[in-house]
């Protein structure tokens, strides 16, 4: 129950205590402006932007195709059949300065030791490095369930105190009949509760219009 309401602690005092995760629908147009803007290697080549979301997960947990199904645009992020070809800081821009971060895949990123050693260092100098920084959406496969670098990184957020948000992925793939348990598992594995964790399909669109009014809220706070 205390890193449920750790959770959600982060959640509620986003945009000074307002309470602005299902804004109005027309509001949602924001994220269909999405276009790529920029890449970068280290967190001090990036500039000023208003307010910022950054998704984190596994190499194969489907950040791409979660990007492009809450912009409503099939190329927005590159879908790779190969895991963790994200190997940069990759900003989206959308209205006045408003960002979605899609930060390098862990768990299954190919190459050197060192080269993988530095991911690590970007992605937490990114994390730690934004004062606009508003929300980390860390996606995890509800199919398969968090695993132990799931766990990691979400520990790690917490001991930074760092505001997130579980979302699941891939939820077609979970039988009809066993959504509402695997959901209540995924959780309970985190220790939320089911209603704490985002609950999507980017392939079926199942939560899509719901958590993109989440982030266009998050990001017009």
């Amino acid at each position: 129950m205390l890193q449920c309401f750790h959770v959600w602690r982060h959640v509620c005092r986003i945009a000074e205590g307002k309470r602005c995760w299902f804004p109005n629908k027309d509001m949602a147009q924001l994220l269909g402006d999405l276009r790529f803007f920029t890449s970068a290697s280290d967190v001090g080549q990036l500039g000023f932007c208003h307010a910022e979301v950054a998704f984190v997960g596994r190499s194969n947990v489907g950040k791409s195709s979660m990007l492009n199904a809450i912009a409503q645009q099939k190329q927005l992020a590159r879908v790779s059949k190969t895991p963790g070809r994200t190997r940069l800081i990759n900003i989206f821009v959308t209205g006045i300065d408003r960002w979605v971060v899609d930060l390098p895949g862990y768990g299954f990123a190919s190459g050197p030791v060192a080269e993988r050693l530095s991911w690590r260092t970007m992605i937490e100098g990114y994390l730690t490095g934004r004062k606009s920084l508003r929300l980390i959406f860390i996606l995890v496969d509800a199919e398969v369930g968090p695993t132990k670098l799931d766990i990691q990184m979400i520990d790690w957020l917490r001991d930074m105190d760092l505001p997130y948000r579980v979302v699941a992925t891939k939820t077609d793939r979970v039988k009809p009949s066993k959504q509402a348990s695997q959901r209540k598992a995924v959780a309970a594995k985190l220790g939320l509760q089911s209603g704490d964790i985002a609950w999507v399909s980017a392939v079926k669109g199942a939560g899509i219009a719901e958590f993109r009014r989440e982030v266009t809220g998050i990001l017009e706070s």
